[in-house]
This record gives structure tokens, sequence and C-alpha cells, in this order.
């Protein structure tokens, strides 16, 4: 599970704002909050994180019944 939304929403910051900082494009950023990446780099996932000012267990959650 993707916390994306909420990290967002606790820093009042947009998809698009955040996306132009961490140099990825809108459509990436959206695969990623919606769930649907099957993968993220580390480099990205760093950006994110210094970017949001979290660490990345704020950002990710593991979700079994997903699985």
């Amino acid at each position: 599970m993707v916390k994306l939304d909420d990290l967002l929403h606790d820093r009042r910051m947009t998809l698009t704002e955040l996306a132009e900082r961490v140099g990825l494009t809108l459509a990436n950023l959206s695969i990623l909050k919606t769930g649907k990446a099957k993968a993220i780099r580390f480099s990205t996932l760093a950006a994110i994180c210094r970017e949001l000012e979290c660490q990345p267990g704020d950002l990710l959650a593991f979700d079994s019944q997903a699985s």
C-alpha cells in the first residue's frame, strides 16, 4: 500500500509539485500513488522521502491481503 496521498495532504503539497521536485513525470507518480506500480527505484524512493521529509516506512506499507 502506498500512502502518498496522506503524506501530500499532510504537507499541503500537490502531486504536480512533488513530480517537479523529484524529476518524475506526473503519470509515473500517479501510477505509484494508485498502487499500480510493480517496482520503485531506490533513488526515486529516496528523492520522494527527501522532499516529503519522511522515511520509506511512512510512504509504503505491507498489505498481506493484496498479495
